[in-house]
């Protein structure tokens, strides 16, 4: 039975759970550091489907648009803590020390980037 907005239940509840996992995974990479909640910017990178790099050439474009209360780098110390509890090779290799985002960071970011994935995350931000 489809209703008003022409999808059947199962879609609806495939949407919702999979909003819920989404979620899920996105809680798991908030981190608390400064006394801040933010996340990484590979991690950012992967939500938003673009490249770190593109991230950072965003902010370097931008920068007046992330003031510390938005965005700041790790300490080498912080990276090295960071890294340390949560044993992963993942996050190896990196040339520069990863930046993190507050909530108004990450907002901040989804209109600044041009991904589809920011986009709508930046406009429903918006509407709601």
């Amino acid at each position: 039975m489809k209703n008003t907005t022409g999808k059947n239940s199962l879609e609806i509840q495939n949407e919702s759970e999979s909003a819920h996992v989404s979620a899920e995974i996105i809680n798991e990479k908030i981190l608390l550091i400064r006394g801040k909640k933010v996340m990484l910017d590979s991690d950012l990178a992967v939500l938003y489907e673009v490249d770190t790099k593109r991230i950072n050439e965003q902010i370097k474009r931008n920068s007046n648009r992330f003031p510390e209360d938005f965005m700041f780098q790790l300490t080498k110390e912080e990276w090295f803590n960071l890294k340390s509890q949560n044993a992963t090779s993942s996050w190896g290799g990196r040339r520069k020390l990863p930046n993190v985002f507050t909530e108004h960071g990450i907002l901040m970011l989804s209109s600044v980037l041009n991904s589809e994935k920011a986009i709508v995350d930046n406009y429903l931000q918006q509407v709601s």
